[in-house]
């Protein structure tokens, strides 16, 4: 797997430049819900989401960058949807750094099926020498403290099969799903969530700081 602490050094460096040898920096947040901003359905709340969130913390970090985070994410979609439109929707950017989150959709479509539409995804960036940061779910109500192992499972499943591609393609992993946990183990699971499956801004803090770790901000 990549290592947090050297994997986007190139990125890192674009970002430390100043004018005029800097230059635009695209960073591309690709999926569902969760990264589109949606809070309680159908509210949709950008500011408080991660993209938004991390675009802050990267602006008080490289004040000299010219940095865009860009949302491609839709709300219910899934990874064949988002992998269907990753060439024009997101290649089209010409990103210097992709980040994928669609399992919590992706239990409706299976794990064979979601493996091969992020493989496709992570294919195609890796073709164009673009960074890539995995994302494993953010919780949801299946993930409570007091949930049976059956109803955890679907979920548990798809976080590892990302954390599985991330190793096997060596690219970066942002591990919500174990944040989630470890958070509720401490805790109340609801105090990160804004509905039954999307994440409060205090989630979404938690994903944003992960996010950062791999840009050198701890």
């Amino acid at each position: 797997m990549a290592q947090q602490n050297t994997y986007l050094n190139e990125t890192v460096e674009l970002l430390k430049a100043q004018w005029p040898e800097n230059r635009a920096v695209n960073i591309v947040c690709h999926g569902h819900s969760v990264p589109a901003g949606y809070f309680a359905t159908p509210v949709v709340d950008t500011f408080h989401a991660y993209p938004h969130l991390l675009h802050r913390i990267l602006k008080d970090r490289f004040p000299f960058a010219v940095v865009n985070v860009i949302v491609t994410a839709i709300g219910g979609e899934s990874s064949p949807d988002g992998a269907a439109r990753f060439q024009d929707d997101v290649l089209c950017h010409r990103p210097d750094v992709v980040t994928i989150d669609y399992s919590l959709n992706d239990r409706g479509v299976g794990l064979e099926k979601a493996e091969e539409c992020w493989r496709d995804m992570i294919e195609k960036a890796l073709a164009k020498e673009i960074k890539i940061l995995l994302l494993t779910p953010s919780a949801d109500a299946t993930q409570r403290r007091d949930a049976s192992e059956e109803e955890r499972l679907p979920l548990q499943q798809q976080a590892a099969q990302v954390r599985r591609l991330a190793q096997e393609y060596d690219v970066g992993l942002v591990d919500s799903l174990t944040v989630f946990e470890k958070y509720r183990d401490e805790g109340a699971l609801a105090d990160l969530m804004s509905w039954s499956n999307h994440p409060n801004d205090q989630g979404h803090a938690l994903i944003a700081r992960e996010l950062s770790r791999w840009f050198g901000y701890f």
